[in-house]
């Protein structure tokens, strides 16, 4: 197989990870976090949702974790190369993330997105896919005026949680029109595991065909159903370079109940009792690249060690074989001849 020599991992355990988790995270432990996914070579770091906090109460230490991440004495010097991205669904969020900026401690990217299926649309973000192509047309220039690049995310490309399937060519046309309207880069996402390898690699492929510049667009997948990086193995084979991941394989969508109180978070219906929606592991992926002999320039041993604290940070075992098993020895000495 052909498969890229060297691919970018983002890591968004901070902000995708953490919001699937039913108490509140310290800050202390979210910064923490931050500080050691930079310290293990990670370029690109998701760190919170600058959404209503009401509803997602996981993120109301939003502008805190920001101050604290750029006045850090551990980060001094480091964040020079690293680009920190905010969610930003709307107007308000987004306003927040520009005005954090012009104060010395916002983001460097902001995160918007639009989903295929218009019944995700509107409950994910509150408007009709018209009216948010129009939000995001008069917001794009605003945020890039105030030094922030945007990332438009296109979601339920191979299937929706409410419609169910999709049709992958509508997200083609959706990641044309963010280009169009000023978007620096787009983000591919699965966000409830309906992508099958077959489709992945489908996909990706027509997408290249369409666009030919991989460094551009992240792929963006979910472990659902337990093909996380078997979908990762057909994005490689189509050529794409760009992934994100979270620590352990956590996260999804925003929790419905936070520190013993119901809240709104995304609603029932990520919520089935079967549902374990956390993303792929960081890692696990980052281990599988390696032994393909794909560069990644992160120090996997540190990932390996920070990804066993994160277990401590959230309480329980979590969904990644490699930082209980380790990685393969590539120590010869000890085995026998033929």
């Amino acid at each position: 197989m052909n498969y890229p020599k060297k691919v970018v991992i983002g890591d968004i355990t901070v902000r995708d990870g953490f919001q699937h988790e039913e108490k509140f995270i310290p800050t202390a432990a979210k910064l923490w976090l931050a500080e050691e996914l930079v310290l293990c070579g990670f370029k690109h770091i998701e760190v919170t949702n600058f959404g209503n906090p009401k509803g997602m109460p996981q993120f109301k230490d939003a502008d805190e974790l920001f101050k604290k991440i750029r006045g850090s004495k551990r980060m001094k010097d480091k964040l020079d190369d690293v680009s920190l991205t905010a969610v930003t669904i709307r107007e308000r969020a987004i306003e927040r993330a520009i005005q954090a900026k012009k104060d010395g401690y916002g983001p460097d990217r902001i995160l918007l997105m639009v989903s295929t299926s218009g019944s995700h649309q509107k409950k994910n973000s509150g408007l009709t896919l018209k009216e948010y192509w129009k939000m995001a047309e008069e917001w794009i220039p605003k945020a890039q005026a105030a030094g922030l690049k945007v990332n438009g995310t296109v979601s339920t490309i191979w299937g929706c949680p409410i419609e169910g399937p999709t049709k992958m060519e509508d997200a083609i046309e959706f990641t044309k029109r963010w280009f169009d309207i000023g978007a620096n880069d787009v983000e591919h996402a699965d966000h409830d595991g309906s992508a099958s390898p077959d489709r992945v690699y489908k996909y990706f492929s027509m997408l290249m065909d369409k666009f030919d510049n991989p460094h551009k667009h992240i792929v963006h997948f979910h472990t659902t159903r337990g093909w996380g990086l078997v979908n990762v193995l057909a994005a490689l084979q189509a050529g794409m370079t760009n992934y994100e991941s979270t620590m352990g394989g956590i996260g999804g969508q925003p929790a419905n109940f936070v520190d013993g109180v119901p809240v709104s978070g995304t609603g029932d219906y990520y919520y089935n009792s079967y549902h374990n929606v956390g993303l792929v592991s960081t890692e696990d992926m980052v281990v599988m690249m390696d032994e393909m002999g794909i560069e990644t320039n992160l120090d996997i041993d540190r990932i390996l060690k920070t990804g066993r604290m994160v277990e401590k940070i959230v309480g329980r075992r979590l969904r990644s074989e490699t930082i209980h098993q380790g990685r393969i020895s590539k120590n010869l000495s000890g085995r026998g001849r033929d």
